[in-house]
Parts: C-alpha cells; structure tokens; sequence
C-alpha cells in the first residue's frame, strides 16, 4: 500500500493551497485546504509550512494508514515540516520525496480548480503551461472588483510592485448564510442569490469528494 501526498495551488494567485492524499491501490483520495490567511498576514512566518503538515497528518489519519504503508511526498518546499514530522512518527525508510503525476495529481488540481471557481473565477485552459498568462489573468479578475482582492496571496513579496495590492485593503468579511446541508452559520465568497443552495466549506469539499469518487467508480466500468 503507497499513501500519495500532492498540492495545487501554491503558485497561484488565488486562494489558498490544497493537499490532497491519495492511496493507490484502492483509489481513495481526500483534500483539505490551507486557508489564503497563510498567504496573506502569517505569510512571512511561514505559517503555512506547520499547517501544510497538521493536514498532511490529518489526511493520513483520514484515510487510516496501514502498518508499514509507504508514504510519498511531492518535492515541493511546503512539504519541508511535514516530510521531517512525517519521517519522525513513522521512520525514514517509509517516507520518500517524489515528483506527483498521473491520477493523484489531476485528483488534486481538479480540485484546486473547484474551489476557485466556487469563488466564481474561470481558470484559463491549460494554465499549466501558460504561468505568467495565469497569474496576469487572475490579477485581472481581481481588479475588477476590488473586493475580490481578500482572495489573493497578497503576503507575497513580489505583489508590493503592482499598486492593485499595495493600495487596497483586502480584509472585508465574506458574505454571512446558513449552510443549506448542516445548517450552521458560514461565510461564503459571494452574494446568495436564494435560488441555489449554498454550503460551507466543509459541505462543499465533502460533496466534491463524492463526486470525484462516483466519477471514479464510473469510469473503472467504462
């Protein structure tokens, strides 16, 4: 049994970063979310390396790791805390750093892509291989409504050069509903219009993962 660790999202201007967990053999995978707060005040504390590992730990304990099941880590730098913690709790020769492909990374992006587009923001096709048209594009779309700008990684150094992110303050509150699944009090990143439900975060990735999975299950009988 392998455990697959990945993230979507570090290098791009919306949203926080997700982490996604993936076991191979049985084709079970789970995300969680570091939330954009890490990338915008606690960004220069580096915060968001112990929060990469709490829910890399999380995830695990999710998906209830079997006894000496490997675990393989993208090489990515936010994954620095949680591979040492990792190597701590379950020993060095279980734990290898690793380049992410295939089915564990498409899972992962695919849902980085659905969460910024719950903030109502249509990600360019194959923006992948088109970085810097990503980032210009976000930016875009951010500077077409100012409040759009609490969204973006705004900790990062290299935004001081555009006055879009020097100049506007980024801390106005989401909008306040009730989740229509749990019925608990949430903020979401829009207006409820009263014509469509609308979850909290927790209900809308937990709704995710079960539509990953029946499409999963789904295309194993195509």
């Amino acid at each position: 049994m392998t455990l697959i660790i990945d993230d979507a999202g570090s290098g791009d201007l919306l949203f926080g970063v997700v982490i996604g967990a993936y076991r191979e053999e049985t084709d079970q995978f789970t995300y969680d979310v570091i939330d954009i707060s890490y990338y915008q005040e606690l960004f220069c504390d580096k915060e968001y390396l112990n929060e990469a590992s709490r829910i890399v730990q999380k995830l695990i304990k999710k998906l209830k790791i079997k006894p000496r099941e490997k675990i393989q880590v993208c090489q990515g730098g936010i994954f620095d805390t949680a591979v040492a913690d990792l190597k701590e709790k379950y020993g060095e020769d279980l734990i290898t750093k690793i380049r992410v492909i295939g089915e564990p990374q498409r899972l992962i992006e695919e849902s980085y892509l659905d969460e910024i587009r719950n903030l109502g923001y249509e990600p360019l096709e194959d923006r992948e291989t088109k970085r810097a048209k990503s980032f210009f594009h976000m930016m875009r779309w951010i500077k077409t409504d100012p409040k759009r700008l609490k969204f973006a990684k705004t900790g990062w150094p290299r935004l001081k050069r555009y006055n879009l992110f020097s100049q506007i303050n980024n801390n106005e509150p989401y909008s306040k509903t009730i989740c229509s699944k749990c019925g608990k009090t949430c903020e979401v990143p829009f207006k409820p219009d009263g014509n469509r439900p609308v979850f909290c975060s927790d209900c809308w990735r937990n709704n995710n993962l079960r539509k990953k999975s029946k499409s999963n299950l789904q295309a194993k009988f195509l």
